[in-house]
């Protein structure tokens, strides 16, 4: 059976821009309809472009995507995905950003598939660490601005779900529509609260 070639693409909200990991896709000769796409946040790994991709690859066909973190959203989650695809379903995957993670090369070498799965399991811890050094720097940056009395914004009413809403969307782990919902606010006038609050903590 000739091998079919898919390319997966998430973004973690509807706010966010696919364009960059499309345009990585162009190298390879992907049929539009092979090409899936996951606006929603991957959180809980709940998206149906994914699971609509694992239901039409078979064996021996090639899934590539621009970066690790693509798979999912933490480490547990990638390495799972990954041996998913690699191991029980006999897909290869190829990683754009990191060329050692190709399956089609790992299978000729023992030694390079010793490589290979290393380099995984540490770019997919990285990716999750990453993404906790974000939310600590921000509640770093909420502590020592109140510290310095520092007040979020100038006669503003006071939003009890604000700081907690910009740590969860900044960390991916809600959109901004969610955040905005939770604050009582529209969507401009969120983003426009986040950058006058930004300002507080250089």
């Amino acid at each position: 059976m000739e091998q079919k070639t898919y390319g997966y693409v998430r973004v973690s909200s509807k706010d966010q821009n696919e364009a960059r990991q499309l345009d990585a896709l162009t190298e390879y000769p992907i049929p539009l309809e092979n090409i899936f796409v996951d606006k929603k946040s991957g959180k809980d790994f709940e998206r149906p472009a994914w699971h609509k991709m694992l239901s039409k690859v078979r064996e021996g066909d090639l899934l590539v995507v621009k970066s690790i973190d693509r798979l999912g959203r933490n480490y547990d989650d990638i390495i799972e995905q990954w041996q998913l695809l690699t191991k029980e379903m006999g897909i290869h995957i190829r990683i754009l950003d990191m060329p050692l993670l190709d399956t089609r090369i790992q299978g000729k070498d023992l030694t390079g598939t010793f490589i290979a799965d290393l380099v995984l399991q540490i770019l997919s811890y990285v990716a999750q660490t990453e993404r906790e050094n974000i939310r600590q720097r921000q509640v770093e940056g909420i502590a020592s601005a109140r510290a310095r009395g520092i007040r979020f914004g100038r006669n503003e009413r006071k939003i009890p779900e604000f700081e907690k809403s910009v740590l969860l969307w900044e960390s991916q782990d809600i959109t901004a529509s969610e955040a905005a919902r939770r604050c009582g606010l529209s969507r401009q006038g969120f983003y426009k609260r986040v950058n006058r609050y930004r300002l507080t903590l250089l």
